[in-house]
């Protein structure tokens, strides 16, 4: 499902035009990024959380070549299910 199919789903069952749903995801989308970027957990009760993890620098190699190669630091976005999501999910409602 992409962006565009959740606004138009929004706005089907919400009764408010689509201009204004999307702005209401772009909304929420952007509170979880900036939440995010200033390292802060997402948490979202009966769906997940949204954490942010830090890596460290290490080495691995090019699977091509087999030549090792300096992997930098980074952040990464980790998202760990809630039960009630993984539930209906797996059809357990």
């Amino acid at each position: 499902m992409r962006k565009v199919e959740i606004v138009n789903r929004i706005a089907d069952e919400t009764d408010i035009t689509k201009v204004k749903a999307e702005e209401a995801v772009d909304a929420i989308l952007d509170e979880l990024k900036d939440s995010l970027c200033r390292g802060e957990s997402v948490v979202l009760r009966r769906f997940g959380t949204f954490q942010v993890r830090e890596k460290h620098a290490r080495l691995g190699r090019n699977p091509k070549t087999g030549e090792e190669a300096e992997i930098p630091a980074r952040r990464v976005v980790r998202f760990k299910s809630g039960k009630f999501f993984k539930d209906v999910v797996n059809g357990d409602d």
